[in-house]
């Protein structure tokens, strides 16, 4: 409970994910495709048909609970050490602009490609803050806390692999809010230098 108080964006998105998801099921169930497009979730003949808000939505939305306690247990692990690292603003901010832009390469693909899927969850934001904090070891110079450059890039690389080997998985919104969350770190966090204090 303590840690969730020195975090608390980490731990209100964690609760208002988990909050939407017990509403869905309450009011219809996450399994059914309709009601999660009803809900906002992506659909990309939509967002090109003006319903851009999805968006922004569909990184709320889950499929199961699994997909939800996924996403969510990868969160309070990196976002609670991002959060601190970045502050709660630009915390934030690359949560939501990262989550979005991944949505957005995802779109980008699916209208060339016109292999259409309705999608949803918090993952391309969840690699959003991945990417965040691989830029910000790099410029902690390799360790951030307890956690160093191999192994958040290992975590990304893994998390990867298992997203290209899983069947109903959108790889564009991983890999595009991996790369938007590293640029967003790259310029909203600028480590604070420790000031020497001569004798």
């Amino acid at each position: 409970m303590e840690e969730l108080k020195k975090e608390p964006v980490t731990a209100a998105l964690i609760l208002i994910n988990a909050l939407i998801f017990l509403m869905m099921e309450l009011t219809g169930g996450a399994d059914n495709t309709l009601h999660m497009i009803q809900w906002g979730a992506s659909y990309s003949p939509f967002v090109l048909g003006g319903e851009y808000y999805r968006i922004f939505t569909s990184m709320f939305l889950h499929f199961s609970a699994q997909h939800l306690c996924n996403n969510m247990l990868v969160l309070f692990v990196l976002g609670s050490r991002l959060e601190r690292a970045a502050g709660k603003i630009r915390f934030l901010l690359i949560y939501l602009l990262g989550g979005m832009g991944g949505n957005l390469l995802s779109l980008f693909l699916e209208s060339k490609n016109h292999d259409f899927a309705v999608s949803a969850g918090a993952s391309g934001a969840v690699f959003s803050v991945m990417g965040a904090l691989i830029c910000a070891v790099i410029k902690c110079k390799g360790k951030l806390e307890d956690l160093s450059a191999k192994q958040i890039v290992v975590m990304a690389a893994f998390s990867l692999y298992f997203g290209f080997t899983s069947a109903g998985v959108d790889n564009a919104a991983h890999v595009g809010g991996l790369i938007c969350g590293f640029i967003l770190c790259l310029i909203l966090y600028h480590p604070r230098k420790i000031r020497k204090v001569e004798p």
